[in-house]
């Protein structure tokens, strides 16, 4: 891992809580030494197929031989803040290859957004940010990433600098739209694409850049204020064999929130860049919905995995569950029934799906587990008891790393066709 990510980790608490208008705000970590971690149990996957993580496998024995494999995560804050996403990225690019960061945002979406690993974002103040939200009942016009960026004025603009990173080719995704307008994509100041959205009909435009050399770029998007310009997302990427690790996060998600994006955009670009494996890490702040029934939950989740298999059938797909996340309850602290039910539904939709699952209040020792972490010295949760600091992602990414990699052989006899799951029904 390299040093200053790993310093980044240790000393960072979460970004943000549960809910997305919130930012925690809490004292640095003090920095430790290397020694064997006094939490985070080395759990495995269930995977009562024995075949969850076969597509991925085969993906990465075709890296080893001069392709690219790719693993998206979607979630809520676990994900969005990547700290233990990245972990899985450097693991996995220290020994297949990087090739390339991966999708991020050309604008700052919401003020703490930021990816680890090298690039920077930073952008003028005439976007506005669209995203699903936990109050939200309406289909949006969204990418595959669950969020977009707008612009009509032409002061508008928004940057990606690959800082430490290297890239030689962008991917960007954008809204085709009756009255769109047009932007121009600059590479390190020069003008390489003028890109106008104005289409018939409401469609995904996606746009490649290639060729670039393998070394440090800026991608720039400025609006020319000739109509709205919605931007779904950018993929950073580099010519060559290797894995990239996409951070889809959105803090305060569902799982449901995926149902809330227009599906005939995010699909065509969930295809677009083929994953591998995909991983939905959400049911952290599905335990404090006490008020929606867990049938309904389940109904849901099923569509969800459902719809994520139909999209990309050929891809693995790996399931996280809730964090243990106590409540109060005259005054103590008490274990969550509903952690328990949630986890319990992922379970069966795992199994369902052929999908595999990962079970985070088994990582972290059990229910209540939580109450010990944040009474450490140094502490490994945060005081809101929902999210960890820097040290427990850390330790978080290299479980789940190990647990995705068991079993993986780099030579092997042909595994066969990938699991192909088109149907969610029951």
């Amino acid at each position: 891992m390299r040093p200053a990510v790993l310093a980044l980790l240790l000393l960072a608490p979460a970004a943000a809580a549960a809910q997305p208008q919130a930012a925690l705000q809490s004292p640095p970590d003090a920095v430790v030494e290397e020694e064997a971690p006094a939490f985070g149990e080395p759990i495995g996957l269930y995977d009562p197929s024995g075949q969850a993580m076969r597509s991925f496998h085969d993906a990465l024995r075709r890296a080893e031989n001069g392709e690219q494999a790719r693993v998206v995560f979607y979630g809520a804050s676990h994900v969005a803040a990547d700290f233990f996403t990245n972990v899985v990225r450097e693991r996995l690019q220290e020994r297949f290859g990087d090739a390339g960061h991966g999708y991020l945002m050309p604008v700052r979406p919401w003020r703490h957004y930021r990816h680890l690993g090298g690039p920077t974002v930073e952008s003028s103040r005439m976007w506005t940010a669209h995203r699903i939200v936990a109050s939200s009942r309406d289909v949006e016009p969204l990418g595959f990433a669950g969020m977009a960026v707008e612009a009509s004025h032409s002061s508008a603009w928004g940057r990606i600098d690959t800082g430490s990173a290297t890239a030689g080719r962008f991917v960007v995704h954008y809204l085709r739209q009756p009255g769109g307008g047009s932007f121009d994509l600059r590479v390190d100041g020069r003008r390489v694409r003028h890109i106008v959205t104005a289409a018939d009909e409401t469609a995904t435009g996606i746009e490649p850049i290639d060729g670039l050399t393998d070394e440090h770029h800026t991608l720039e998007v400025r609006a020319r204020g000739d109509g709205p310009v919605r931007i779904f997302g950018v993929s950073v990427e580099r010519e060559q064999a290797g894995v990239i690790v996409d951070t889809l996060g959105l803090n305060g998600a569902r799982a449901v929130s995926q149902l809330l994006w227009q599906e005939d955009l995010d699909a065509p670009s969930l295809r677009n860049i083929n994953p591998s494996l995909v991983v939905l890490a959400y049911g952290t702040n599905e335990s404090g919905d006490d008020s929606h029934p867990i049938e309904d939950y389940e109904t849901e989740l099923w569509q969800v995995v459902g719809r994520m298999r139909g999209t990309v059938p050929n891809a693995s797909c790996l399931l996280i569950g809730p964090s243990d996340r106590p409540r109060r309850e005259d005054g103590e602290l008490v274990d969550r029934p509903r952690t328990h039910q949630v986890i319990e539904v992922q379970r069966r939709v795992a199994r369902a799906f052929g999908c595999g699952f990962f079970d985070l209040v088994e990582f972290g020792g059990g229910p209540l587990s939580m109450v010990r972490w944040a009474a450490a010295d140094p502490p490994y949760a945060q005081r809101d008891l929902v999210h960890f600091t820097g040290r427990a992602y850390l330790r978080l990414g290299e479980v789940l790393h190990d647990a995705i990699m068991a079993g993986y052989e780099p030579e092997s006899a042909p595994t066969g066709a990938p699991i192909t799951i088109a149907s969610g029904s029951r």
